[in-house]
């Protein structure tokens, strides 16, 4: 009998797939591109088409009768340029321009503060350096609306008919309106939000970098202000030009800090619009949803254009070879007198900042009067009565709400699936990258996978909102699965490129030994090469976990009816004007997240805060 010949085709093709890397990359590409591509076509469609009856009635015109479905350019047209009761400047070119002073503020704000941080922590010799490094990534791992609800806390006062502040309550001190409320503070905020951000690029180039560079500049008996110019900034250049590119993407498309701070008093004259709040104005309403997704679109094209900024400005320099062999001991800048008095400083800036705020959302949510002391009660965490006044509806105290208990399952649920989800797939994605390095499917995979990290929050709900009302997928509509499909996939990037980045420090002969003595791929992988990068593979879960429980922007269009802590408070405190139990809520996300976050730092070494640590 003749034996059964395989084609060299199908010879090859074997081959190939007996590669479990081959593998991996080949299924990535398929699920990228039905959760990354499909969708953002279905957003760019949405922007060319009729979205529903309501539209329809709306752009119709006697002489253009339209329908849903139909091809349009009205979205485009009408929200750039249309001129009838100043509607595009007011709709579109305000809210973009107040945007982009917000997110440039923003980033002057977060480099300065982060980066001056870093510098001190790790190139001179000041005391507590350890806890400066802790304390300083709190206001990142709170969500961005808890600076801001800490601001509104701090120096809201009762001349701009806001209630009683902190500010107020202990100086006697009233701010202006603008000062509160507006572009300044929503700057404010989120440029304290991301400075930890900033000290996490920066300084950990600062520590990696070799100490020769600096020590042969003091040789030639350069100023410390000199070598700071010429050598240092040089060096931390693309980590500083990544930051600003990031905060200023991150910034400009906020929700939750502009929905926060844009609130005018009775006496008006504030009117602070940012451009991701009028978009989901115009998504919520059926009339205007397809020039929502057009401003999606620009925002998605703003973060892709920063991020192509950066490859360049990068990139144009072939090598930031800045950690070699040699001298590794960092020389120290002696602060001499000046060492106590700075420590002193930062530790109080610092603690305002991240330690202020939990006290201040405590305190608020004990005040039956905000501002006064001597109203202290604990009703709005325990209390089993439904609270008294036409707007408080029949709500309790949140440690007895059943409706809390059911948003914090309903969060942490949400956020160990998209933890898990998301970790998983990036560990896969960072094997099949580092074993394919250099191939052309990789590199798709990688970048895909990177990419809904370019995309803003709320652009990608309204991504996959538009995917939801397309025929043929409006099962998704309303469902619980659309909210774990669009948080794993938007944290995704934080995991991927974990674990890129941890398998790219393993040397391929670990593996290779394992093959030859025929260990099986899954075994490999659980009993090797996880445990080798234990602590930077759970950071590539960690880290979706903790984005997930906080987030706000990302789900805030999808699936009303799943309320988790974030969207709850947001939605039905801000309905019933509760900002006591707002801030008990606040807390309480916090909470879980820093507890969270310390028990796996302590139970396995991952953190945030790694690339950088204190002495």
């Amino acid at each position: 009998m003749a034996e059964k010949t395989i084609s060299p085709v199908g010879n090859r093709f074997r081959t190939y797939f007996s590669k479990p890397a081959n593998i991996i990359t080949v299924v990535f590409l398929v699920i990228l591109v039905l959760t990354v591509v499909l969708p953002l076509s279905t957003l760019l469609l949405g922007s060319f088409k009729i979205n529903g009856n309501q539209e329809a009635v709306y752009v119709s015109t006697f002489d253009n009768p339209v329908e849903d479905g139909d091809f349009t350019f009205h979205h485009w047209v009408e929200l750039l340029t249309s001129k009838e009761y100043h509607y595009a400047l007011t709709a579109f070119w305000e809210p973009l321009y107040q945007s982009t002073l917000m997110a440039l503020l923003a980033c002057f704000v977060a480099v300065l503060f982060g980066g001056v941080v870093a510098w001190f922590i790790t190139r001179s010799d000041l005391p507590f350096k350890k806890f400066l490094s802790t304390v300083f990534v709190f206001p990142y791992i709170m969500p961005s609306w808890s600076m801001a609800m800490f601001w509104e806390n701090f120096f809201k006062n009762t001349s701009i008919n806001a209630g009683k502040g902190m500010l107020e309550a202990l100086t006697g001190i009233c701010v202006p309106e603008s000062m509160v409320y507006g572009l300044f503070p929503c700057a404010m905020a989120l440029g304290l939000h991301y400075a930890p951000f900033a000290y996490i690029l920066i300084g950990g180039i600062l520590r990696n970098m070799d100490a020769n560079l600096e020590e042969a500049a003091t040789v030639l008996k350069a100023s410390r202000f000199k070598i700071l110019y010429r050598v240092t900034l040089p060096i931390v250049m693309p980590a500083l030009v990544s930051t600003v590119l990031l905060v200023f993407s991150s910034s400009i498309s906020s929700f939750t800090v502009p929905f926060f701070l844009n609130k005018s008093s009775i006496k008006g004259g504030n009117n602070f619009i940012a451009i991701s709040i009028q978009m989901r104005s115009l998504l919520n309403n059926g009339m205007t949803k397809g020039q929502g997704y057009v401003l999606a679109i620009i925002l998605m094209l703003f973060s892709i254009a920063i991020l192509m900024a950066n490859n360049k400005i990068t990139g144009s320099r072939k090598s930031f070879t800045t950690v070699t062999g040699k001298s590794g001991q960092v020389s120290l800048v002696k602060l001499g007198k000046a060492r106590k008095p700075l420590a002193v400083f930062l530790l109080i800036l610092v603690a305002f900042f991240a330690i202020v705020p939990l006290l201040s959302f405590a305190a608020e949510s004990l005040l039956e009067v905000p501002g006064d002391f001597s109203t202290l009660t604990l009703r709005y965490w325990f209390s089993a009565e439904p609270f008294e006044g036409s707007n408080k509806g029949d709500t309790v105290g949140i440690l007895r709400s059943a409706f809390m208990w059911s948003a914090l399952g309903r969060s942490l649920l949400l956020s160990l699936i998209v933890a898990g989800v998301a970790g998983t797939f990036g560990i896969l994605i960072g094997y099949a990258v580092a074993r394919k390095r250099g191939s052309r499917a990789a590199s798709m995979v990688s970048n895909l996978a990177f990419l809904p990290y370019l995309i803003p929050s709320m652009s990608f709900g309204a991504v996959y909102l538009a995917l939801s009302y397309t025929k043929g997928f409006t099962w998704l509509d309303g469902s619980f699965l659309i909210l774990i499909m669009v948080g794993s996939i938007k944290f995704m990037p934080f995991a991927s490129r974990t674990g890129t980045s941890a398998m790219l420090q393993l040397s391929g002969e670990i593996e290779e030994a394992a093959i030859v003595i025929g260990v099986p791929w899954i075994r490999r992988m659980t009993k090797i090469l996880f445990p080798i990068q234990k602590a930077s593979f759970i950071s590539g879960y960690l880290l979706p976990f903790i984005s997930c429980m906080r987030e706000l922007s990302l789900f805030v269009l999808l699936v009303p009816s799943f309320k988790t802590l974030a969207t709850s408070m947001l939605q039905e405190y801000s309905r019933t004007g509760l900002s006591q139990s707002s801030n008990a809520v606040n807390l309480l996300i916090i909470i879980v997240v820093l507890v969270i976050q310390f028990i796996v730092n302590k139970l396995t070494g991952a953190s945030i805060d790694k690339g950088v640590g204190g002495n």
